[in-house]
């Protein structure tokens, strides 16, 4: 990491000519208002038409200040949906956004997405067009699709699924279109460490990095949005330490950007909180640039493990659920306060406030006093603040506490809005309409714990203010400022200031709680509520819950009488908060109705889990420089350049790229493996084995630790020794296998398949940390270690013999199955006497840096005898010869070690080991399981299909039942014919029988017989 330093990929607006600065905004913009009030004008496009906003805003602001509140367009009813809040919290505003050169992105927020100058954007969910949307022929259709009705419409006839109810669903479902073209962006990701993590850059993140910061901890702040200040960015009045808010901001971050163990990062949203304090954090770096610069990435993921990790992400706001609450116009107070205080913009010209806490008031008096026309507050408390009260009528504004709304009007925009007081018994009276272009809610403030809840952490309920709060951690975090509960600014300041100090401590470094003294900070007092009292048939109303999912009151209700009870089988009967904001602003106004619903108090009715990502993030980020070639990395042996410098041709072996063959002029595939094979079975051939895993298993306990993970028995293998081991999942089924060497009584050098080497590790590893954490073991993977060379053929001794040291190759003093330690060419080796071609082998293994000088020492030594290099494919066609098998491709997860004709390899009297159990199933030892066998075609030049299915009878009614599979097929130069293996219902009852293999030409009768097609009783080993 480097020095620290405030991190922001923004630029500073300019300031425009006022001979050439265009009109911005229609009338809507208040002069010298908001924090880009001087900033240089913007012409960017929404649907296809132009419009100026000014550098600095979001598109939710910029379409705000022209006076459009319609966006886009309901997922399931296609209702008219405009700017509900100012954050990423935001459920309706989804957008298309197009930066040009490729660069779309569906379903951005308009609350988050920055304009620049060229930025294109577009509605979404609608056709033909925004305001003439065909789709909205479902608003009427409403009481056809309550709650579950896809779980009770497409039913029957059964037939219709598959033709007609799933391309139906399928056709509608989603928001946006994807994208088309590839994405020009790139990625970046980087590694960090720090002592003290502040996730939230408003007052109580602030403060705690300031406490924490002072101390000498290595501090990382971060926020996602494009500046630091949070709530304070929207109330510039109030005062800190005698200061405006803004300048006591602007003089924090100062101090915080001089301090070098100190990282501000802006526009940062931390998505995922991991074990360990490990923090994943999302960085945009160039969505708000009009030109990317060269080489520039869009996005960073930060991995950061933090030692204390303080989580300040503040409160989002309740929408109030009522009639006509979705409608354009209608959006949260907090919200239009921080439109007109932040980017400088009125949300609308005569705005009806409608709240259940203080918060809201003091948007209605700063609209007042920007010009717009406050005509009515409605409070849904009888009884509120007498200064509160005085101040509106100084304004002019009427009030009427204990009432309610219960309907509103407008089709594209609200019109009016239904006001009716409420009596003491809860119930709306008579209503009047008032006319208003804006209708501002508040139903009071939710601490936004996301984060707290992917570590697991305990949340408790405050029956006072209806609210979940952080309780019992499990990881090294505090919450601090409004996620705890304490929504004013004084009360947040102290909590993030305590919490930052406290954290520093704890993570081994002194601190002081600064203390700040604020002033002109408005009452924060509330109360919650469920639905609003209505006069309206309950039946039929409107009321919504989840915006962006259509989920009304009376679904939640539907579902509690249709009999769910828990929370989560609501959520998903409804779909309500499952949308992508991961029900920020639904979740707990839906928890409190179906706990009404239930008569039930709401911590009993649960809650929702929240996963990461906390916001949703792109998949680019997520992939980071894992792309285009680097998606899946091509690893290469050491060998590999010498390989490619003769010609070979490669395949892909799990992430390997590996030699195949290697032709010589004139030959083709075929040519050149039986020119490979017969090499090796007369002379001598080369292999490049060091793709095969290789795991080091040290430790007093390691012959234990084997004993339990394989199926053979460990104990007594003498050091110097190999055996073939087998590796079984607690199925029972084999998962692995390979040789593997005792090098001394603690140590052993284990091989297993090169596809199945990481599985293999991760597998160990966690039994060793869950299932025997008393065993005294260290694995260690060591694939990239050792380069191994596998010289294989009758004259494979004396290749190599000349060139060992420290090692007898004598016949009959290295013998099969044997390993040791010593010198080839020099170099320190692990020389094993194994084969997996059924003829004397050797496999060298020398440290990685070697691999390509000792294989070419080989080489030269190998000329006098034929020495000739060979592939994959021949080393197939070999060990099929023999009957070797290879897992993965001659078992398919289904086979038990019996079945593979591996049963010898099962330590009889072994206590344990995994998979033991499961063998003792009675299923396992039914005749009629799938076998692995030989088949010899009646035809010796037809070589089968791998994967060909296999019947018992040539010919029969269609279909004809499937008896198996061919799992291996080749032409044997060796045999002069086609050899095959094959796994079959029975196979070992089958021995000498036919049976027949459909192909595109024709179908080819196979004879069964064993496994080993060359030299069954291996005498070729024992040279």
């Amino acid at each position: 990491m480097s020095d620290a330093r405030v991190i922001d990929t923004g630029d500073t607006p300019a300031r425009p000519s006022a001979a050439t600065a265009p009109a911005i905004g229609r009338g809507l913009r208040v002069p010298g208002r908001g924090r880009n009030a001087a900033a240089a004008p913007v012409r960017f496009t929404f649907d296809g038409r132009t419009i100026t906003g000014r550098a600095g805003d979001t598109l939710a602001a910029a379409l705000l200040a022209d006076g459009i509140h319609l966006v886009g367009r309901s997922f399931k009813y296609h209702r008219p949906r405009g700017i509900l809040s100012a954050g990423s919290e935001e459920p309706n505003a989804l957008v298309g956004t197009d930066r040009g050169d490729g660069r779309y992105e569906p379903n951005t927020r308009a609350t988050t997405a920055e304009i620049f100058e060229g930025f294109r954007a577009s509605s979404q969910n609608r056709w033909p067009s925004l305001r003439h949307d065909v789709g909205a022929v479902n608003d009427s259709l409403y009481m056809l699709f309550s709650a579950g009705f896809y779980y009770k419409t497409f039913m029957w006839p059964k037939s219709f699924w598959n033709t007609v109810y799933e391309p139906l669903i399928r056709g509608a479902a989603g928001l946006g279109a994807p994208p088309t073209e590839r994405d020009p962006d790139s990625y970046a990701a980087r590694h960090a460490h720090c002592d003290l993590l502040v996730v939230g850059a408003g007052a109580a993140g602030l403060a705690a990095a300031l406490a924490g910061a002072r101390g000498g901890a290595k501090v990382i702040l971060v926020d996602e949005q494009a500046e630091a200040g949070g709530w304070l960015l929207s109330e510039p009045e109030v005062t800190i330490d005698g200061r405006t808010a803004w300048t006591w901001l602007a003089d924090t971050l100062r101090t915080l950007a001089a301090m070098p163990n100190v990282t501000v990062l802006n526009r940062t949203t931390a998505i995922g909180y991991y074990h360990q304090n490990f923090v994943g954090l999302c960085q945009r770096l160039t969505d708000h640039l009009a030109q990317v610069p060269e080489g520039a990435p869009r996005e960073r993921l930060w991995k950061v493990r933090a030692k204390q990790v303080v989580l300040a992400q503040g409160a989002i706001e309740k929408p109030l659920v009522f009639a006509g609450n979705d409608r354009p116009g209608v959006m949260l107070a907090g919200a239009a306060r921080t439109y007109l205080n932040r980017y400088g913009v009125r949300v609308g010209d005569r705005a009806v406030v409608v709240t259940a806490h203080d918060a809201a008031w003091a948007a209605a008096f700063d609209l007042a006093r920007a010009g717009t026309t406050v005509p009515l507050i409605v409070d849904i408390r009888p009884v509120v603040g007498g200064d509160l009260l005085a101040q509106a009528r100084s304004l002019g504004i009427e009030t009427l506490c204990g009432g309610t709304v219960t309907d509103t009007r407008g089709r594209l925009r609200v019109s009016a809005v239904r006001v009716n007081p409420v009596d003491a018994a809860g119930r709306a009276g008579g209503g009047r309409w008032v006319a208003c272009d804006a209708l501002l809610m508040s139903g009071g403030w939710t601490p936004s714990l996301h984060l707290f809840s992917h570590t697991g952490g305990k949340l408790v309920w405050d029956e006072a203010d209806q609210v979940f709060l952080p309780g019992r951690a499990t990881e090294a975090c505090r919450c601090a400022g409004a996620g705890t509960g304490r929504f004013g600014l004084a009360a947040a300041l102290a909590d993030g200031a305590a919490a930052g100090a406290a954290a520093a401590v704890d993570a081994g470094h002194p601190a002081e709680t600064p203390a700040f003294a604020v002033q002109g900070e408005g009452s924060m007092a509330g109360t919650a509520c469920r639905d609003l009292p209505t006069d309206r048939n309950g039946a039929f109303a409107k009321a919504f819950v989840d915006f962006q999912n259509d989920v009304l009151a009376k679904d939640i209700r539907l579902a509690v009488r249709e009999g769910f009870r828990s929370v989560e089988h609501i959520k998903r009967y409804t779909t309500n908060g499952m949308a992508t904001d991961q029900g920020k602003t639904s979740n707990i106004n839906g928890l409190q109705i179906a706990a009404d619903a239930l008569g039930r108090a709401a911590p009993s009715v649960g809650l929702t889990t929240f996963r990461p990502p906390y916001t949703p993030t792109t998949f680019g980020a997520f992939a980071g420089y894992n792309r285009g070639r680097l998606f899946e990395v091509t690893r290469r042996t050491p060998i590999d350049a010498w390989a490619a410098e003769r010609g070979a041709v490669y395949e892909p072996v799990s992430l390997w790229r590996r030699a195949r063959y290697f032709p010589q002029p004139g030959e083709d595939m075929h040519a050149a493996v039986a020119r490979e094979c017969r090499a090796v079975r007369a002379g001598v051939g080369l292999f490049d084995a060091s793709t095969l895993g290789k795991i080091e298993i040290v430790g007093p306990d390691a012959a234990t630790f084997m004993n339990r993970m394989y199926t053979n028995a460990w104990t007594k293998l003498e050091p110097g020794r190999c055996r073939y081991g087998l590796l079984l999942g607690e199925d029972g089924f084999i998962r692995d296998d390979g040789v593997i060497g005792r090098m001394a009584p603690d140590r052993f050098h284990v091989t297993t398949t090169t596809g199945g080497a990481a599985r293999v590790l991760t597998t160990m590893e966690d039994y060793l940390q869950t299932e025997w954490p008393d065993l005294n073991v260290w694995l260690t993977s060591t694939t990239e270690q050792w380069a191994v060379i596998a010289v294989q053929g009758p004259s494979a001794r004396a290749v190599i013999e000349p060139l060992v040291e420290g090692i007898d190759l004598a016949p009959g003093r290295f013998p099969h199955m044997a390993v040791a330690e010593g010198r080839i060419c020099g170099v320190p080796t692990r020389l094993f006497r194994v084969s997996f071609t059924g003829e004397l082998g050797f496999e060298v293994n020398v440290p990685s840096r070697y691999g390509r000088a000792v294989w070419e020492a080989i080489h030269e030594a190998g000329r006098a005898h034929g020495i000739v290099p060979y592939g994959t494919e021949t080393m197939h066609v070999l060990r099929a010869e023999k009957g070797y098998i290879i897992v993965g491709q001659d078992t398919d997860g289904t086979l038990t070690p019996a079945d593979a004709g591996l049963d010898w390899a099962i330590g009889k009297a072994k206590p344990d080991f995994v998979g033991k159990r499961s063998l003792a199933r009675p299923d396992m030892h039914r005749p009629d399981r799938k076998q692995l066998v030989g088949l010899l075609t009646q035809d010796p030049n037809v070589v089968l299909e791998e994967g060909a299915q296999i019947v018992a009878e040539r010919d029969g009614p269609i279909p004809r039942t499937m008896i198996g599979h061919v799992t291996s097929a080749y032409w044997s130069e060796a045999l002069g014919r086609s050899i095959a293996l094959a796994v079959v219902a029975g196979g070992k009852s089958l021995q000498g029988r036919t049976v027949y293999v459909p192909m595109p030409d024709a179908v080819h009768a196979a004879t069964v017989g064993g496994t080993a097609f060359l030299d069954p009783e291996n005498t070729r080993l024992a040279v």
